[in-house]
This record gives C-alpha cells, sequence and structure tokens, in this order.
C-alpha cells in the first residue's frame, strides 16, 4: 500500500513540471535559471519518491548524483552572470 501511495505523491510532484513554460518563454535570463533549478529539484524529488517506492536504492544514488548536479549548475550560472555584469 505504501509503495503506491509514494508513486502517486511522484506522479503528483510531476505535475509541478509546468515550470517548463517559464525555461522556454521567461522574460528575462534570471527567470530561465530559477526554472531550470525547479525543474532539477523536481526531478530529484521524483526519483526519491519513486527509489522509495521500488525500493530500487540504486535509483535514489541516481538521485543524489542529479541534485549535486543541480547545485552546481546553480553556482555555476549565478558566478557566470555575476561576473558578466549583471545582477542574478
Amino acid at each position: 500500500m505504501s509503495e503506491w501511495l509514494l508513486l502517486g505523491a511522484a506522479g503528483f510532484v510531476l505535475v509541478g513540471l509546468g515550470t517548463l513554460y517559464r525555461v522556454v518563454a521567461g522574460p528575462t535570463i534570471q527567470d530561465r535559471v530559477v526554472a531550470v533549478n525547479a525543474v532539477g529539484t523536481i526531478t530529484v524529488v521524483v526519483l526519491a519518491l519513486v527509489a522509495a517506492g521500488l525500493d530500487a536504492p540504486g535509483v535514489l544514488d541516481v538521485a543524489l548524483v542529479y541534485a549535486l548536479l543541480n547545485f552546481v549548475l546553480s553556482i555555476g550560472l549565478a558566478k557566470f552572470f555575476v561576473e558578466r555584469g549583471g545582477v542574478l
């Protein structure tokens, strides 16, 4: 029963991928960076819920690596835009 609950929660969280619209149509670069970070975070949460629901620890490892990459990407983009003269 709890497996279905976790997988259902993962499906519910996938609704948050509506932020993909902001990645494409964001009026500014900053909006797009925040939207990409949000999509990455949603992906990590979904992967963690699926790993718990399917009892697959390998998927949780993938989620942790993806979270680290998402964090590094956010820091790198912030550093790039600050050095370029824009304010993030």
